[in-house]
């Protein structure tokens, strides 16, 4: 009798994790206060880092940008006060994106900016302590430290910011399609993960606020 041919057989594809957004409230936190944890007036290391933490964190919340994304940009691309113009992103495989800008954001990059008068405008915006372009490790043991501190969700990273724009934004009824534009998406079918993120919420709310729910 034949051997069955087991080995070339395949079992379903097993579908992507969730995005693992973080509440509202604790997103504000990272974005407003990251830079509290350096002593203040300790020296001016200290401030340089807290202003380059509040930037980096809140364009990450407030545009929804990679990590990579977000430390790719130079001096010329800084989204500043006074100007409406949208941020152009350099997304996966070199595809172009444009995201509008909140002014949260463009006034934390300003108070960011003060600490690099006289760079290029093609040095990094984002720069480490040695002064060259700043490590994704770096930031994301930045974001580790505080949430320790702040009692904020162990999965609360990077990434996690971008997964809290895009489902906060859904549960203020943005349309899907826009969502994909701003995050630079190839598929739809990415995208629509967001969607059991905004439905388990919604859930949640039922449970904690129907009378009838336990």
């Amino acid at each position: 009798m034949a051997a069955l041919p087991l080995a070339g057989l395949r079992g379903p594809r097993p579908k992507p994790p969730v995005p693992r957004a973080l509440a509202p409230e604790d997103a504000r936190d990272v974005a407003a206060n990251i830079g509290s944890r350096y002593e203040a007036g300790r020296h001016q290391e200290a401030a340089l880092q807290a202003a380059r933490d509040a930037a980096l964190f809140t364009l990450l919340y407030g545009c929804g940008l990679r990590i990579a994304e977000a430390l790719s940009l130079d001096m010329r691309d800084a989204p500043l006060p006074g100007s409406e113009a949208a941020l152009r992103v350099r997304g996966k495989g070199g595809k172009e994106r444009i995201v509008p800008v909140l002014p949260a954001v463009r006034t934390a990059i300003a108070a960011w900016v003060i600490h690099r008068a006289g760079a290029a405008p093609d040095a990094p915006l984002f720069i480490g302590a040695r002064g060259a372009r700043l490590d994704p490790a770096v930031a994301q043991r930045s974001l580790r430290e505080y949430r320790r501190l702040a009692g904020i969700p162990e999965h609360a990273t990077p990434h996690a910011l971008r997964h809290s724009f895009a489902t906060h934004l859904l549960g203020g009824g943005a349309d899907l399609r826009a969502i994909q534009e701003l995050l630079g998406h190839a598929s739809l079918s990415t995208t629509q993960r967001y969607t059991a993120v905004d439905a388990a919420a919604l859930l949640e709310t039922w449970r904690k606020a129907h009378p009838r729910a336990d």
